[in-house]
């Protein structure tokens, strides 16, 4: 029997690249994929989540769990069955072979780790604000921040990839330190009898939402910014050992623990503070502290939080230009966004259109709620296509032995993120102006590329192990 290193399908040995180094042992994906996983989500948006369901937040994020675990079954099949870098976009095209929408669905990831970044650099603006008491000018004082934190990101990403990977590991650190302070200030409090337990069961939807039901998929649609990123983890199983038995079970450990990670936030901000005083502003977690634990250095607290999104704005971007830098390289984006820079060896170009569309965004935008609500949508699509290529991919065998989910999960999978994506969940319309305006953008430079391609007799390039990536987003 093969060594399941040794199972992963691939080109003829004499026409073969070189194989990427399999590094990641199952601790060290773990740790990737939590650390993709929690982000800015949790800390800035629990706030808005009670908005519009009251006491009940954590119910959105179950919810949000729930639907990301259908989409993660799915992922499990096909990283099993094609154990290969180029993540959706691949899977994609292995189930349509058409190269326009292979193109929309890499774009459509790209634009999510964009709008994720966005939504990073304003939470970090909120947070040094009201952490530190500098009374920044309400939009104009954080927008300003936004966008120094963004061209600081954007310096960290020419430097190169190696220097973001570290910075990575420190970060994916504080962000978790700062959830289980979180956590630990909250049981605390409801052990010494602190606090309002019974607010947690306390459902007020509020007015507009048409009821319950519909306040929480509201609520949904926006909590499920928090879970994205898991699917994240598929683009590492070329440097991953053994990679058809480690991928299921560490990523299902992951989406539990950071799943319950959530649910223990969640209840211990509400527990703490009213759901009213915990939805105002754009830092829900900073008075949970100053509620639970007066004598702890808020400013401490908000230097957490503060590079803990800094950690999401950065792998986001990272990302987001590496995609752009691979579709050029593949024809199905102008040339110029493939250019390298001489010294740095990192994708100059693409880094500064990632970083234009980043600074559009957090000047004209800039509401934490429509850009992560964005980023949700992004993904919500992409995965509505990865569900249904799981069924389609049915029909292509491969020679080895993979993970197979129920039949069932992808077809919930589907269903339930197509829901999500349309306008009857309440989702705010500038959601969909800020995605379109995003893949308008995208449709126009495939055009632009088309030309240039018939011009040069070039042809576009077929989807590879790690060519168009597929790696995003996200919170």
């Amino acid at each position: 029997m093969q060594n399941a290193d040794d199972r992963v399908p691939g080109p003829s040995a004499p026409t073969a690249e070189p194989a990427l180094h399999r590094v990641m042992r199952p601790w060290l994906l773990l740790l990737f994929i939590v650390g993709d996983i929690l982000g800015t989500g949790i800390y800035a948006l629990t706030g808005k989540v009670a908005n519009l369901v009251g006491g009940a937040v954590w119910l959105p994020f179950l919810m949000a769990f729930g639907v990301a675990l259908l989409t993660a079954f799915s992922y499990l099949e096909l990283v099993t069955k094609y154990p290969r870098a180029a993540g959706a976009a691949l899977y994609t095209h292995r189930a349509f072979g058409i190269h326009f929408v292979t193109f929309l669905v890499a774009f459509a990831v790209m634009s999510s780790g964009i709008t994720s970044a966005s939504t990073a650099s304003r939470a970090f603006a909120a947070n040094l604000s009201d952490a530190f008491h500098l009374d920044l000018a309400e939009g104009i004082g954080v927008t300003l921040v936004g966008l120094a934190f963004m061209a600081v990101v954007a310096v960290i990403n020419f430097r190169g990839v190696g220097e973001s990977v570290k910075l990575n590991v420190l970060l994916t650190c504080v962000e978790l330190t700062g959830l289980l302070i979180i956590i630990t200030i909250g049981l605390w409090a409801i052990g010494r009898g602190e606090g309002d337990v019974s607010r947690i069961f306390e459902f007020k939807a509020s007015e507009g939402t048409g009821g319950a039901i519909w306040a929480a998929i509201a609520a949904t649609t926006l909590a499920f910014f928090a879970m994205v990123g898991f699917e994240d983890s598929v683009n590492m199983a070329e440097e991953t050992k053994d990679p058809i038995r480690t991928f299921p079970r560490i990523l299902l450990l992951g989406l539990f623990i950071t799943g319950t990670i959530y649910l223990l936030v969640s209840i211990s901000a509400i527990t703490l503070v009213p759901p009213a005083e915990l939805g105002e502003g754009e830092t829900p977690l900073l008075k949970v502290v100053a509620a639970g634990a007066p004598n702890f250095p808020l400013g401490v607290f908000g230097f957490i939080t503060m590079f803990a999104v800094a950690n999401s704005a950065l792998i986001n971007m990272l990302m987001a230009s590496r995609l752009v830098y691979g579709m050029s390289r593949e024809h199905v984006l102008p040339p110029a966004l493939g250019k390298v820079h001489a010294t740095r060896r990192t994708p100059y170009v693409a880094i500064a259109f990632t970083t234009l569309l980043a600074v559009a965004l957090i000047t004209f935008v800039g509401e934490v709620p429509a850009l992560g609500g964005t980023t949700a949508l992004l993904l919500i699509c992409v995965f509505t296509i990865v569900n249904i290529a799981v069924l389609v991919l049915r029909r292509d065998p491969v020679e080895h032995q993979h993970f197979r989910t129920p039949t069932i999960l992808p077809i919930l999978g589907a269903a339930t993120c197509a829901f999500l994506a349309g306008p009857w969940t309440g989702r705010d319309p500038v959601q969909y102006r800020i995605a379109g305006a995003l893949l308008a953008i995208g449709v126009g430079l495939w055009l632009i590329t088309v030309w240039i391609n018939r011009a040069t007799g070039t042809k576009p390039s077929e989807p590879q192990a790690d060519d168009i990536g597929g790696k995003g987003p996200r919170n």
